[in-house]
C-alpha cells in the first residue's frame, strides 16, 4: 500500500478553496500543485516502453567502443593507397582480424567490423580490383569510411534525461549503451466509477430510459494513454451509501480516482456529500470552461480526486485537460499538453462567460496548421470527439472568431 498520510503542499496552503469558477489554467495549477511523483522503481529496458526516465542516463562506454568500418572492402594504411597490396587476414563483424596492417598489405573487412591495428582508412570492395591475394587500391585519404569509436556517444555522456517519455529509439539507445534496466517514475493506479442509474453496460439491453455507459471506457482508455495503470472500474448506483462505499474502496487503492456523474448538487447527486463524509478535502468546484462547467477537484492525502461531469464529452475533456497532466505528472513526465496557434478554417461563435474547447481537427499548410470543428460541439455528441486531433482554446467573449484568424490549439496525445 502507497502512503496515504497527510502531505506538504495541501490544497488549502497554496490555494484557497474557489466558490467561483475558475480560469482552466488556475484549475490545472491547483491540480498539479498537489501532486506528489511516485517513487521511482527498476524497470527492465522490454518493459520500459512509455515509462518515464526517473534519472538522467549517462553512457558506461564509447558507442561504438571500436574504431569500424564504414563498408565491405579494405582496410590499410592510407599512405598505401594507388599501389598493389598483399591480403593478409580478414576482420568480419565480431570477429576482429588476429593481427595489425604492415606496410604493402591490406585486410578484408566487412562492414561494422573492427579497425585493425595498423590501418587508418577502408577501400570500399567495388573501387579495388583483387585477385590471387592482391588487390589494386586507388589512393586514400586517412580516416575514409572507418565509424571512430565514440562517434555516436562518449563515455560519461548524458544522453537521456530524467523526464524523458521512453519510446522505441529511447529504448533502442539504452540497449546500445548495454543497459538492461533504467529507472523510471512509478505507474499511477487509477480508480475509475461511473454513477448514473440510466446507465447500462454495452451488450446488455436497454430498458426505458436508460442508455449505455460510454463514460467508464473512454475514462479508463484516457487513463491507459495517459500511462497509468486501471485498477478499478465500476459503474455506482444513485444512492448515497452505494456512492460511499464505492469511493470508500477507490480511495484506499489508488493514487488517482476519476468519478463521473453525481458532482452537482441536484436531490440524486451524491458524490460531493459522499468525498465530504469521507475526509476529501475540495480544491475547486466548477470551471470556467465550455464543455465542463461542473468538473471537482480534491485530495485524500496523496490521493487526487476528480469529480468528472457526466455528459460524455464534458468528461473526456475535462480529463484530458486536469486528470491527464496529473497522472502524467505523478509519474514523473511533462504534464503539459503540447501547445501550437492554427488558422481558423471557418468562424466560432465565442461564448459571454465561458472559455471553449473546441474539438478539431487539424491540417498542416504552408502557413502553419489549420484547424476546423469536427462537427457540432454538444457536450451530448460524443462522435465530436471522432478525428480530432486538438482541442481549439476559444476565449470568452462577445461575438465570434473569425475565419482566418489564429486561435491557440492543445495538442491530443
Amino acid at each position: 500500500m502507497r502512503d496515504s498520510s497527510p502531505r506538504p503542499g495541501r490544497i488549502g496552503e497554496n490555494w484557497r478553496v474557489s466558490r467561483g469558477l475558475l480560469p482552466v489554467d488556475d484549475a490545472r495549477r491547483v491540480v498539479l500543485d498537489a501532486v506528489r511523483p511516485l517513487p521511482a522503481e527498476a524497470v527492465p529496458i522490454e518493459a520500459a516502453l512509455g515509462r518515464v526516465l526517473a534519472e538522467d542516463v549517462r553512457s558506461p562506454s564509447d558507442v561504438p567502443p571500436f574504431d569500424s568500418s564504414a563498408m565491405d572492402g579494405f582496410a590499410l594504411v592510407a599512405g598505401d593507397g594507388a599501389g598493389e597490396l598483399r591480403v593478409v587476414a580478414e576482420s568480419r563483424a565480431g570477429q576482429p582480424a588476429d593481427r595489425a596492417v604492415r606496410a604493402g598489405e591490406a585486410i578484408a573487412i566487412s562492414t561494422g567490423a573492427q579497425v585493425p591495428e595498423g590501418a587508418d582508412a577502408v577501400v570500399p570492395v567495388e573501387r579495388v580490383d583483387a585477385r590471387d591475394g592482391v588487390v589494386r587500391v586507388p589512393a586514400v585519404t586517412a580516416g575514409a569510411n572507418v565509424r571512430r569509436a565514440g562517434e555516436d556517444v562518449r563515455a560519461g555522456e548524458v544522453v537521456l534525461r530524467a523526464g524523458t517519455e521512453l519510446g522505441p529509439a529511447e529504448l533502442g539507445v539504452l540497449a546500445s549503451l548495454g543497459l538492461p534496466e533504467v529507472r523510471c517514475g512509478g505507474v499511477p493506479r487509477v480508480a475509475v466509477l461511473v454513477t448514473g442509474d440510466e446507465l447500462v453496460e454495452p451488450g446488455r439491453p436497454l430498458g426505458p430510459g436508460q442508455i449505455h455507459d460510454s463514460n467508464l471506457h473512454s475514462l479508463a482508455a484516457l487513463a491507459t494513454r495517459a500511462g497509468a495503470r486501471v485498477v478499478l472500474r465500476e459503474h455506482v448506483a444513485d444512492e448515497r451509501g452505494a456512492t460511499v462505499g464505492a469511493l470508500r474502496e477507490a480511495l484506499a487503492g489508488a493514487d488517482a480516482v476519476c468519478v463521473s456523474g453525481g458532482v452537482s448538487v441536484g436531490e440524486h447527486d451524491h458524490v460531493k456529500p459522499a468525498l465530504a463524509e469521507l475526509g476529501v478535502e475540495e480544491g475547486f468546484w466548477g470551471v470556467r470552461l465550455k464543455p465542463g462547467k461542473p468538473a471537482w477537484f480534491g485530495t485524500a492525502g496523496r490521493t487526487l480526486v476528480f469529480g468528472l461531469p457526466g455528459n460524455p464529452v464534458s468528461a473526456m475533456v475535462t480529463f484530458v485537460l486536469l486528470a491527464g497532466p496529473a497522472l502524467r505528472a505523478l509519474a514523473g513526465g511533462d504534464p503539459a499538453l503540447a501547445r501550437a496557434t492554427a488558422v481558423l478554417d471557418t468562424p466560432l461563435p465565442r461564448n459571454p462567460e465561458r472559455e471553449q474547447a473546441v474539438r478539431c481537427r487539424l491540417t498542416a499548410r504552408n502557413d502553419g496548421w489549420h484547424a476546423e470543428p469536427t462537427k457540432e460541439q454538444g457536450s451530448h455528441i460524443l462522435t465530436s470527439m471522432l478525428g480530432a486531433d486538438a482541442l481549439a482554446r476559444v476565449p470568452e467573449g462577445d461575438g465570434e472568431l473569425a475565419a482566418g484568424e489564429r486561435v491557440e490549439v492543445e495538442l491530443l496525445r
